[in-house]
């Protein structure tokens, strides 16, 4: 799949980032990679279009993690200040009331969000702060969102994906404000609140437009969000890979340039959504309910386990591809997971694979930077025998 990339230019001599001196790190020491995919938010049911992401960025996690040091970034809690979040749980509390989440279905928690998402009501700033002043003081998590948190938790066990800690309290290292500030320092922003405007994020020195990061009332978006948690962390790093929806990548355009700004290469790799019936629809207007990983995996409950987490990569990576192209098929699935178990019968067969073969093939499909293509990688099990270094990669369970 490509990625792009934005390296940090750097005078001869310059230390490479702050908190990262230069002559800090031993020579021949393993590169640091962050990987930082776009999160779900827990208001809805997993459709094709999020598995997709999830594995991809699992599957890049796995096969990066053997010749680099990789941290992987995925916090709930650094996103819940979203309007979209916030005001989904105001309209909860509002419309629905004291509700028995602990016993509703993530089909029934995303049935509220569609009704919410239709509602013609303004939500203001004065509606959400409760909310936000609680996501940020306490940690708090309406009981439904932490209702779907738990049932994915189950689909993660399932399907062998690393939890990188969906129930538990991640919060960035940067304040809003603290964030704001670090970009007015570099530059890289402008403040007009005290002249009732917004925050604007200034990357037009790249020749990339303003965005608008926090309303003048104080609502912070998704880019906001994403600042908080990566500036801090970028300088610790080599190499910053960021995955999102393609739907993004204006934002993600600027993410990328601001983060190499702090020192790091940074990539990034854009995964299309998965269309049905030739249709790509955002789950907010419903319409998911025969294709949620939960009706998924009910379909393949008389599946081998390792050859479900095998056949679901092989199928939302290598079949799927990085585009939006090819609808979902749930006879394609089938045949993916039926490959899966073909393939894992005849590894059985084989002797133990070779540490130094697994290296050697995970070398192939990094293309000139540290962390791995799973699109390269997957595919390459789809010849006749497929490497048996990697079939082992793909189906033990995530730690």
């Amino acid at each position: 799949m490509a990625a792009t990339r934005t390296t940090a230019v750097r005078a001869a001599g310059e230390p490479l980032a702050a908190g990262r001196p230069a002559g800090e790190r031993p020579a021949g020491a393993r590169r640091r990679v962050l990987l930082a995919p776009v999160t779900v938010t827990p208001s809805k049911p997993l459709t094709p279009s999020h598995l997709k992401g999830l594995l991809w960025a699992d599957v890049m996690h796995r096969a990066t993690k053997p010749s680099a040091d990789v941290t992987f970034r995925y916090s709930h809690t650094t996103y819940h200040p979203t309007e979209q979040t916030l005001g989904f749980w105001e309209f909860l509390d509002r419309a629905v009331g004291d509700a028995d989440y602990a016993n509703l279905s993530e089909t029934d928690i995303g049935e509220l969000y569609v009704r919410h998402r239709a509602e013609e009501r303004t939500v203001t700033a004065d509606d959400l702060r409760p909310y936000r002043e609680a996501v940020e003081s306490d940690g708090f998590v309406h009981p439904a969102g932490a209702r779907v948190l738990r049932l994915w938790a189950g689909h993660y066990e399932r399907l062998g994906l690393h939890d990188p800690g969906l129930l538990a309290h991640q919060p960035p290292e940067f304040g809003l404000e603290e964030m704001i500030g670090d970009l007015l320092a570099d530059g890289l922003a402008i403040d007009q609140r005290d002249v009732g405007g917004p925050v604007y994020l200034d990357a037009t020195r790249y020749g990339l437009p303003l965005r608008r990061i926090v309303t003048a009332d104080g609502r912070p978006n998704y880019l906001a969000c994403a600042l908080r948690e990566l500036l801090p962390l970028a300088p610790r790093y080599d190499e910053v890979v960021v995955l999102y929806d393609r739907e993004l990548d204006p934002d993600y355009r600027l993410l990328e340039r601001v983060l190499a700004h702090k020192g790091p290469t940074v990539h990034r790799v854009p995964i299309g959504r998965v269309p049905i019936d030739g249709t790509i629809t955002s789950a907010r207007h419903g319409g998911w309910h025969d294709h949620t990983v939960d009706a998924l995996l009910r379909s393949l409950a008389d599946a081998d386990p390792a050859a479900l987490r095998l056949g679901m990569r092989l199928y939302f990576i290598a079949t799927l591809g990085p585009g939006q192209q090819e609808s979902f098929r749930h006879d394609l699935l089938r045949k993916s997971v039926a490959r899966a178990e073909q393939l894992l019968d005849r590894a059985g067969r084989e002797p133990d694979a070779d540490p130094d073969g697994l290296s050697a093939l995970l070398r192939r499909h990094r293309r000139g930077h540290t962390h791995v293509d799973p699109y390269r990688l997957t595919s390459s099990l789809l010849n006749r025998r497929g490497p048996a270094p990697a079939r082992s990669l793909l189906t033990t369970v995530s730690p």
